[in-house]
């Protein structure tokens, strides 16, 4: 018979608290995206947490935070662009995650796409996606988008990235 350790000698407890949350994700390796609305002017933000949720109907969500720089015009967008990116991408998901960057400028490359989604050039996967909700989250919203169409590289780009302990990585066996 093996002997479960007792949770409270094997690991250090502490309280709630968003360090607490941040701490565990950096252990969680995440695939990286990219989400893009049009508004004013494009906007765009990396996201770890995108998640593929109905098959039928095709849906996906993303969370996104409503303090950034994004919010207000995702909070009025009827349709947004997720882009799924590849291991050599990470200075475009890096712009992307950068605070105060024109995200949308040179070197980044894209273009005009269905329902004007600002769509990337060169990723491996894309997908325009009509909201359907946003949930209230905490400090976030949780959206909920049914895939209206999309594109496929045929040649993927290798490896996804991922993010895991604070950086963006590649995928290794």
């Amino acid at each position: 018979m093996t002997v479960q350790p007792d949770l409270a000698t094997s690991h250090a407890r502490h309280p709630a608290s968003p360090a607490l949350l941040r701490s565990a994700f950096r252990r969680h390796a995440a695939g990286v995206a990219v989400v893009t609305a049009s508004g004013a002017r494009p906007v765009g933000f990396t996201a770890t947490s995108v998640t593929s949720v109905s098959a039928e109907p095709p849906m996906v969500s993303f969370g996104v935070g409503t303090g950034s720089s994004s919010w207000p015009a995702l909070a009025e967008a009827e349709y947004v662009g997720v882009h799924i990116l590849a291991e050599g991408q990470r200075e475009l998901a890096a712009t992307f995650a950068r605070s105060g960057a024109d995200r949308f400028a040179p070197p980044t490359r894209w273009s005009t796409g269905p329902h004007g989604v600002p769509v990337l050039d060169g990723v491996p996967a894309w997908l325009v996606c009509r909201v359907v909700a946003l949930v209230p989250a905490g400090d976030h919203r949780l959206v909920l988008a049914e895939v209206v169409v999309g594109g496929l590289d045929e040649e993927p780009g290798g490896p996804p990235l991922v993010y895991h302990q604070g950086r963006f990585r590649g995928l290794r066996d």
